[in-house]
């Protein structure tokens, strides 16, 4: 496939980063919802997200995505555009991105502008992940002005045509320019829980990224419905799949337990209409569970990976194997911002110590050292950030409940991860 080279996202004088972070061969990457602690603020939860960014950075994470929700107190990431211009801002080479944008909430036109903006003061290195669900409740959906699912693939084409300033003839928005968002274009990823996103991805020939940390039933189902629906396009030669996994490590497995606790109350609350602040470890160790809600709590766990090192890359691993993804995303919600930030040191330490010693050859003494915050060894200069040939798709769309009236497929582009994985491993 061919690429189209791209300037440097790094200021003048930056002369090395941290290694590409892999696990069986698949990049990591990062998702976070910046959640806020109960006792905390808004203001304290976006700055240690940013934190984060900065932190897995230097870990060699690959993206950073924030996500969109909306009249959540646990959730301060309620507008990604805008997070997103400060973490990248205080960046260098991870891309950064959204985990989603929720469509129906928003004008196609404005997400192109603002995403386009992004692109032109990052170049190369801003994620635009869509998704179609409202991100909330139904009153805040209607506040919203929310679209409703129905109106996505209209919504979908058009931001697609605002990118690239192709419009089937006579399509009304012919004269209507995204000023900067036409020619900027970021890499577009779909983003999905069910099979009509996954086979959507693979019609249009677009990554998709599937949200397994909270409907892992239907993880496979529709990985294999976006390869079977998949028509190459001018993005993508062949399916390019990506997962997003919970994950809570600590460094021993009762104290990460202990810790994923506060999480897994959160989402009870939320779930039974009672939503809030993410609690302290010691209120969910505490909290009088019914025999109902603790099935619901252990049936949430039971496919997320919660431990000790050596057992989070162990399930990891296993996950990455059995689902064939291309890249694989973490998501970790503690109350402490510092557990959280832990988590993550401990998770790349082993990842990086599995590549030599191999799984049952870690030792958590030597990946605490690696965690305690001693500058990583400098190496491959994860600048090559090149995207896919912005061309016109030759596709043409066969399902008009997908395309709307937008007849052809428009061109998007694509981080080529695998390219940069090749170049890795011959720079080593």
């Amino acid at each position: 496939m061919g690429r189209v080279a791209r300037a440097s996202a790094l200021p003048c004088g930056v002369a090395d980063a941290t290694p590409l972070l892999t696990l069986a061969g698949v990049p990591l990457g990062v998702l976070d919802l910046a959640p806020v602690p109960d006792g905390s603020t808004v203001g304290a939860a976006l700055r240690a997200t940013i934190d984060l960014a900065k932190r897995t950075e230097d870990l060699g994470f690959s993206r950073f995505w924030v996500a969109e929700h909306h009249g959540m107190p646990g959730v301060a990431s309620s507008s990604p555009p805008v997070l997103i211009g400060h973490i990248a801002d205080v960046t260098r080479t991870i891309r950064v991105g959204s985990g989603g944008v929720m469509l129906p909430n928003h004008s196609s036109l404005v997400v192109a502008e603002q995403f386009g903006m992004l692109e032109a003061l990052h170049p190369g290195r801003i994620d635009l992940g869509i998704g179609r669900a409202p991100g909330t409740d139904q009153a805040t959906a209607q506040a919203l002005r929310h679209g409703g699912p129905d109106d996505f693939p209209r919504q979908l084409t058009d931001l697609l045509g605002f990118f690239t300033g192709q419009w089937p003839e006579k399509h009304p928005y012919q004269k209507v320019h995204a000023i900067p968002g036409e020619g900027n274009v970021p890499d577009l990823w779909l983003l999905g829980s069910s099979g009509y996103s996954a086979q959507v991805a693979g019609t249009l020939g677009i990554p998709f990224a599937f949200a397994h940390h909270f409907m892992p039933q239907n993880t496979l189902p529709a990985l294999d419905l976006y390869r079977e629906s998949f028509r190459p396009s001018a993005a993508l030669e062949k399916p390019y799949s990506m997962i997003a996994a919970g994950v809570v490590c600590a460094d021993t497995d009762e104290h990460a337990r202990f810790l994923a606790g506060a999480s897994a109350l959160s989402f009870l609350k939320l779930r039974s209409g009672r939503p809030g602040r993410v609690p302290t470890p010691e209120e969910a160790a505490a909290y009088p569970y019914s025999p109902m809600e603790q099935a619901f709590i252990e049936d949430r766990q039971s496919t997320q990976h919660i431990g000790a090192p050596n057992t989070v890359i162990e399930g990891l691993t296993q996950l990455i194997k059995q689902t064939g993804v291309d890249e694989l995303m973490i998501t970790t919600q503690t109350h402490d911002p510092a557990d959280r930030q832990h988590s993550f040191d401990l998770v790349a330490a082993a990842a990086r110590a599995l590549g030599g010693l191999g799984l049952h050859g870690l030792d958590l003494t030597s990946l605490r050292c690696a965690s305690s915050g001693v500058p990583p060894a400098p190496g491959y200069l994860a600048d090559d950030r090149q995207a896919s040939e912005v061309a016109r798709d030759q596709g043409t769309a066969a399902d008009a409940d997908i395309h709307g009236d937008a007849a052809l497929l428009r061109p998007v582009h694509v981080l080529q991860v695998k390219q940069q994985r090749e170049l890795v491993h011959d720079q080593r």
